[in-house]
């Protein structure tokens, strides 16, 4: 029963990733990407700060503060603002390929680390996925930038490092502290970037509809967030960011439909070899 919990609440982390960089590629050119990732996470504090403060839970040992804190500005500073970064240069479909990556990284890191073996199947997996990534970058009808495809890889480097380390605080505190404090620490990490982006009396300036958007964003992060935090206490990081396959999936089909981005035949073949790829990589037991 655990297992499977923790792999449904991959799943749906894996809905609402797909959904949220939709909505951030149509907010490209109207909100800088620290300025995004700080309103995204405040709006996400104040969903979760309530909840926090209810639990009452007892403090962070001593030695597990700074490297909860710090994991906590890796997986929502500079993994958010490289993915905004990144999605102002991609489109959500190509950056939601790109971003798929993170299941192979995450396995690559593991093994380094050695919370992961490396096998063939893994290796081939991962070989399949980038040839899927090749086709989809090459074939797409908007061009890829190089750009752009270098800092959504290292957001999802950054995500795969957080999900391999992370897990061990999960299993001594409650999901909801850690989530809490990581997103605290993210938010206040952000300020100075964001202060350097642009005056934050701009802000008001923004239409409602990019209002909206920023709303929708900082709330479904702030569910998406506790979701994928109870994915990584009651699965395995590897089993759980298979599921992330349907980020892409859900991306390409609202991207299409909201944002008019291209769907090709061969965008959906090169998808689908990166889905095979991440299925290979995960599933390859030795």
């Amino acid at each position: 029963m655990s297992r499977a919990f923790g792999l449904t609440a991959a799943a749906l982390t894996g809905v609402q990733v797909g959904l949220a960089m939709v909505a951030t590629r149509a907010l490209a050119g109207q909100v800088a990407p620290f300025t995004l990732a700080l309103l995204r996470y405040a709006v996400g504090v104040a969903v979760l700060t309530p909840f926090f403060l209810r639990l009452a839970p007892a403090p962070l040992l001593r030695a597990d503060r700074w490297p909860v804190l710090g994991l906590g500005i890796v997986q929502f500073g500079v993994l958010i603002a490289l993915l905004n970064a990144g999605l102002h240069h991609v489109s959500a479909a190509q950056g939601s390929v790109l971003f798929a990556t993170f299941p192979i990284l995450t396995i690559l890191l593991g093994a380094l680390f050695g919370s992961e073996r490396l096998s063939l199947m893994r290796l081939a997996g991962a070989g399949v996925s980038i040839a899927g990534i090749a086709i989809c970058l090459g074939l797409g009808e908007l061009p890829a930038s190089l750009t752009g495809t270098l800092m959504v890889l290292a957001a999802a480097l950054s995500g795969a490092f957080c999900a391999v380390f992370y897990r061990p605080y999960l299993q001594r505190y409650p999901t909801l502290q850690v989530g809490t404090l990581a997103m605290m620490a993210a938010v206040l990490a952000l300020i100075p970037g964001a202060l350097l982006e642009s005056p934050l009396t701009a802000l008001p300036a923004l239409p409602l509809s990019a209002w909206g958007l920023v709303l929708f964003i900082g709330l479904s992060s702030g569910a998406g967030y506790l979701l994928w935090l109870s994915a990584l206490k009651h699965a395995r990081a590897s089993e759980a960011t298979i599921l992330m396959g349907l980020s892409p999936v859900t991306a390409v089909l609202v991207g299409h439909a909201l944002l008019d981005e291209p769907l090709t035949a061969g965008f959906a073949a090169g998808l689908a070899l990166v889905l095979l790829g991440v299925s290979l990589a995960v599933l390859a037991r030795r």
